[in-house]
């Protein structure tokens, strides 16, 4: 008999919404193909955004002041907007300054370009377009700056530096002028535009209870499950990397016996994963309230400005909003690169939990600033790059199939995948670029998917 963390899949019925429409741009980009069989389905509908659970609508309803048909609606059009900005994104190519989205809705999609010409295409796809002085490559090159000065001065009075696309700009935040400076001079970044933000806030790992179902490491700390994964027959989960180094064993939130962590990297990356035995069975939950569950149907990269909830056994289900994607945060136990920002709360306990944007998973919980009384900053590990460092497929709802691999190379699209917005793949004989950064589910093929994929 199976222990009660495996639990009943729930379903809910399936709203047809239609396939995004595409004006303005080359011919190349507004081209896809139509599967002989059925509609294309749209972006919210590949996605899951057009069902969520009534536990995630309440969340967001409390956290972001909506009532249920605002979050709702909320959700479609962020998944929308996700595979608008892809295809501008992909279009714009090297001009390309970023994408996010606004309002209480996320009705509004801005989508910034170094190039005025631009401006039309860009409106044309209702979007605001923002012409800003520095492509999303530029900052990122001088965000890896900053990175490589992490690993030769000390960043304890730096904690959190980050690429602002909004603002189109480098941010510090510092706990002194002095210190700010200090680190922008050492990364070569003097004269730039790079801000300094003052603050007496140190962000701190959260570490001792779960951020879903609770796991127990060497029969001692306590961390968080985040999302159930496999890698061949092996099933298992990820969490954050300071939870525990490889070897380490651990048991449930039951305290029976459960696996053995086989990796872990931290600090760098905060990710790990845990195999466990076959008295745990993986599934598609995400720990919500009330004993229910939010199923998770792939792992589509969320816009800056997009509602995230998270999953924590200290403080429970909030939500809150993505703010910036690859931000770097100096812990006490080290810099940890590559981690999202967001104004979801969170407190010691929460450590290792996941994030979820709709039915997408986001990440798990690595530390953070404030408590859910007053507010604060809370980061996450992505999940994608979890996935494709380790090898692991993400467990979901989705139904799966195995793909005819018709194509050679490396370019052919596959199964288990993580891929990159814009990478290039072949499926069928026909090339597709991608939209949204996720992993490759089996029901997600290029050509029924073109909320992920474009036909070049």
């Amino acid at each position: 008999m199976l222990p009660s963390h495996a639990r009943t899949v729930r379903r809910s019925a399936l709203t047809a919404l239609g396939a995004l429409v595409l004006a303005g741009l080359p011919a190349a980009a507004a081209a896809d193909a139509t599967p002989a069989a059925g509609p294309v389905p749209g972006a919210a509908q590949t996605l899951g955004a057009d069902r969520p659970s009534p536990h995630l609508l309440a969340a967001l309803q409390r956290d972001l002041g909506l009532n249920s048909q605002q979050a709702s609606e909320r959700l479609v059009n962020e998944a929308e907007a996700g595979t608008r900005a892809g295809r501008l994104r992909n279009s714009l190519g090297d001009r390309f300054a970023g994408a996010w989205v606004g309002g209480e809705t996320s009705k509004e999609l801005t989508v910034a370009t170094t190039d005025d010409k631009d401006v039309p295409a860009i409106e044309a796809q209702g979007a605001t377009a923002r012409v800003v002085q520095r492509t999303l490559a530029d900052l990122q090159a001088a965000k890896r700056k900053l990175d490589a000065a992490a690993t030769r001065v000390k960043t304890l009075d730096t904690p959190v530096w980050y690429v602002d696309v909004p603002k189109n700009r480098i941010m510090v935040q510092a706990t002194s002028q002095a210190a700010g400076t200090a680190f922008v001079e050492a990364a070569g970044l003097q004269g730039e535009d790079v801000g300094i933000r003052m603050t007496t806030v140190r962000p701190r790992l959260l570490q001792d209870i779960t951020g879903g179902d609770a796991f127990y490491i060497d029969g001692t700390a306590r961390c968080s499950v985040g999302f159930s994964v496999t890698k061949g027959a092996q099933a298992g989960f990820v969490t954050a990397g300071h939870c525990g180094r490889s070897g380490a064993t651990t048991t449930g939130y039951d305290r029976t016996a459960q696996g053995t962590f086989q990796a872990s990297t931290f600090p760098g990356k905060d990710m790990a994963w845990v195999a466990v035995n076959d008295q745990w069975r993986p599934t598609p939950d995400v720990k919500a309230q009330d004993g229910q569950e939010v199923q998770v149907t792939g792992s589509a990269q969320a816009l800056v400005g997009a509602s995230v909830c998270r999953s924590g056994s200290t403080t429970g289900w909030h939500c809150g909003t993505i703010e910036q994607h690859d931000t770097s945060v100096s812990y006490a136990q080290g810099t940890v690169d590559g981690l999202t920002r967001t104004t979801v709360c969170a407190e010691p306990g929460d450590s290792g939990g996941p994030f979820v944007t709709g039915a997408q998973a986001q990440g798990v919980t690595s530390g953070g600033s404030g408590d859910c009384t007053s507010g604060g900053t809370t980061f996450y590990q992505p999940v994608n790059p979890m996935l494709s460092d380790f090898g692991l497929t993400l467990t979901t709802s989705a139904a799966q199939t195995t793909p005819d691999q018709q194509d050679d190379g490396a370019q052919a699209w596959t199964e288990g995948r993580v891929y990159e917005t814009g990478a290039t793949v072949t499926r069928d004989g026909v090339r597709y670029q991608c939209l949204q950064t996720h992993q490759a589910q089996g029901a997600w093929a290029p050509a029924g998917t073109p909320a992920l994929w474009q036909r070049l």
